[in-house]
């Protein structure tokens, strides 16, 4: 029989539908039990695309007498991390301090009131060498409720106190690019320098922290900063960690070197790592880079986009039960499919081996320069590429006839706040109408359906929005609309943003410490609010709302985003420069803050070939500190204060760019754009 997850949209919840466990979804209705009974309550955290999520239901969820012990002694919660990162971030504290570790699955028991008192992630169904089985867990727990309710008092009490604890800002004085050098220099001292990325195994992409140094380079000229940018893009593009088929990054890699990845996607890695490739290409002009952005975006058309035009949030590492299953080719496969001709050319350039690399099997991965494995194969490198590129199509085709990988099809509004960005900032910089479009459908669809009662919603699956949204939805979703504007110059989405930012100073304000919290002041009182201020998998709320906000700030005159973005900085701009890794998105906003960014303004039609140039001439290169804003011609501009007096110039489209409250002389033509822009 269904418990009660079969009325919840969530994909991970609705897995769970089906357990022998009394389940219930986070809400009044379990806490309110919790305290009739005085039962303590077991908090089980996760999502869809977890393998060892998968592994623990598997073995204990689904498990009969586990699940009955389970319902006898505890209220029993089911939270899906993605829908609810503020009871994850609250909890995964508490694991944290108790344990050392985190991760997922998590599995937290709580007084009534919602207080942690012990806690672990993974439990195995039985005794495994000094890991406790589940069982022994649950027993243990609600014999010590039952019967030391005292050291479970004071352990709660401690634990409350640790979830209150804000981290005190640093007075650092003037915000100044001396923080920027010192934060690059922390960063580029934790580079793996053989290798890529940071750090050994396992190893995560960390996008913000590439995307700063490629600003630092912009600002200070600097080559190793370039250096450790390419570097890690260069070995990521060749590695396992991409999906050399279908195109798109897993989530991280679980060696150093880039081959074996933990195989689910994610939305938001993606995201980040489009835009991070993109930004390397534009600064660089490396082919491979802007291939990179076209396989991922393409990947995201075709297998993470509802027809509505949300985008979806992951997929599953596991499929038929095995991970990493879809993505892996034996010897065998590959001379199948592509014969005696092209199959060793194919199988040399991926590294596809009897011995395998994973599990007997292969990924793919290229392990040597095309022009090394051409001369080494004695066939001329055009005849190595015609055979990869043409096996490359067929094994694809053939893999799409496997069974795939379950895909969590909630939207949330954050994670597509990072996409829609990426889609609309590609599609204006290599000329890709159709990634502008797909953009622009994202947030038609987000801005009617997402959009309630005067704020968004943090998720929608199958026509259902519901909760209302976080710091990080609005911040978001704002930073992406005001991408959109640049990209397409209609005035509807600068309001949008503007309407979305206008929530975050209104609801998220932290009026004691400065900053803003993640939720809401009316959301549901929780054993502490919430105020994540570190950039990891996913930028903080913090960091992309004092982004957006000086961008709103220069687009719009409104000097109430430039007060709210500087009370970020000011706060945490100290400890950004000083534990940089961990604030990658938060250094880029503050290199905007103190970079001295550009406004520039193109006025002509948009349809016409010399405005269309000037465009270019702007989003064609890596411009990080700029605000654009354009109308067909003055009389049509809308009420945006950088388009206001703008005539054309002899009636030709014009541009005009100023900076630092001194404007330079209007211009037509693209060269002279071009001139302004690099001097």
């Amino acid at each position: 029989m269904p418990n009660r997850l079969q009325h919840e949209t969530s994909p991970y919840l609705l897995q769970h539908a089906h357990n022998p466990v009394d389940w219930y979804a986070w809400g009044e209705e379990a806490l309110a039990r919790a305290r009739a009974e005085d039962r303590p309550i077991l908090l089980s955290v996760g999502y869809s695309a977890c393998h060892w999520c998968h592994v623990m239901e598997r073995e204990s969820f689904e498990n009969p007498e586990i699940a009955a012990l389970m319902n006898e002694l505890f209220v029993n919660i089911k939270v899906d991390r993605e829908e609810r990162p503020d009871i994850d971030g609250i909890y995964m504290t508490a694991v944290q301090a108790m344990t050392g570790h985190g991760g997922w699955p998590m599995t937290v028991f709580l007084t009534p009131d919602g207080v942690p008192f012990y806690g672990g992630t993974y439990y195995p169904p039985e005794d495994r060498g000094h890991h406790p089985g589940f069982p022994r867990v649950l027993a243990g727990v609600a014999e010590a409720y039952r019967e030391r309710r005292g050291d479970v008092a004071r352990n709660a009490e401690q634990m409350r106190q640790v979830l209150q604890r804000k981290i005190a800002p640093q007075q650092t004085g003037p915000l100044t690019p001396a923080l920027l050098d010192r934060a690059a220099e922390t960063i580029l001292g934790a580079i793996d320098w053989t290798e890529g990325g940071f750090g050994g195994a396992p190893k995560f992409p960390q996008p913000m922290g590439f995307e700063f140094l490629l600003r630092q380079h912009a600002r200070t000229g600097s080559q190793q900063a370039l250096d450790a940018v390419t570097l890690t893009l260069d070995k990521m593009a060749a590695g396992g960690i991409y999906d050399q088929l279908g195109g798109g990054f897993h989530r991280y890699a679980v060696d150093a070197i880039w081959l074996v990845p933990h195989f689910e996607k994610m939305l938001y890695d993606n995201a980040q790592l489009a835009r991070l490739y993109l930004q390397a290409f534009l600064v660089t002009g490396t082919p491979r880079y802007r291939t990179v952005v076209e396989e991922t975006l393409t990947y995201v058309q075709r297998e993470m986009t509802h027809p509505d035009g949300g985008f979806y949030s992951t997929q599953d590492a596991d499929s038929e039960g095995e991970e990493g299953k879809f993505f892996v080719w034996t010897v065998e496969e590959v001379d199948a499919l592509l014969g005696p001709d092209d199959g060793p050319l194919f199988r040399a350039y991926f590294d596809v081996t009897a011995a395998g690399n994973f599990e007997h099997h292969n990924i793919l991965h290229v392990m040597e320069p095309r022009a090394a494995i051409a001369a080494r194969l004695g066939v001329p490198e055009a005849r190595l590429l015609a055979a990869v590129e043409r096996g490359r199509g067929i094994l694809h085709a053939a893999r799409e006839a496997r069974v795939h990988p379950a895909r969590d099809e909630k939207v949330l509004t954050a994670w597509n706040g990072m996409m829609m960005r990426a889609f609309a900032e590609a599609g204006a910089a290599l000329g890709r109408a159709d990634w502008i479009e797909t953009a622009t459908r994202n947030a038609e669809f987000v801005m009617r359906d997402l959009w309630q009662g005067g704020r968004l919603l943090r998720t929608w699956k199958d026509g259902r929005a519901k909760l209302n949204g976080y710091l990080e939805d609005h911040a978001l979703y704002a930073d992406a609309l005001v991408a959109l504007y640049e990209a397409t110059f209609d005035v509807r989405w600068l309001d949008a943003a503007r309407m979305v930012a206008d929530v975050i100073l209104a609801k998220f304000p932290d009026d004691e410490s400065g900053g803003f919290y993640d939720t809401a002041s009316d959301h549901e009182q929780l054993v502490t609010r919430p105020k994540d201020i570190f950039d990891n998998a996913t930028p903080s709320g913090s960091s992309v709302a004092a982004d957006a906000l000086l961008r709103l700030a220069l687009l719009t005159d409104d000097n109430r985003y430039q007060i709210a973005a500087a009370g970020v900085l000011a706060a945490l701009g100290g400890i950004a420069s000083e534990h940089a890794t961990s604030f990658g998105r938060l250094l880029c906003a503050l290199d905007f803050a103190v970079g001295s960014p550009r406004e520039i303004a193109i006025i002509g039609p948009a349809a016409a070939p010399a405005t269309q140039a000037l465009r270019q001439a702007v989003f064609g290169r890596f411009l990080p500190n700029r605000v654009v804003a354009g109308a067909d011609d003055p009389d049509s501009a809308p009420t945006i204060p950088l388009l206001a007096q703008r005539p054309l110039r002899d009636g030709q489209p014009t541009a005009y760019v100023c900076e630092g409250y001194v404007c330079q002389a209007p211009v037509t033509t693209p060269e002279a754009l071009a001139a302004q822009l690099t001097a």
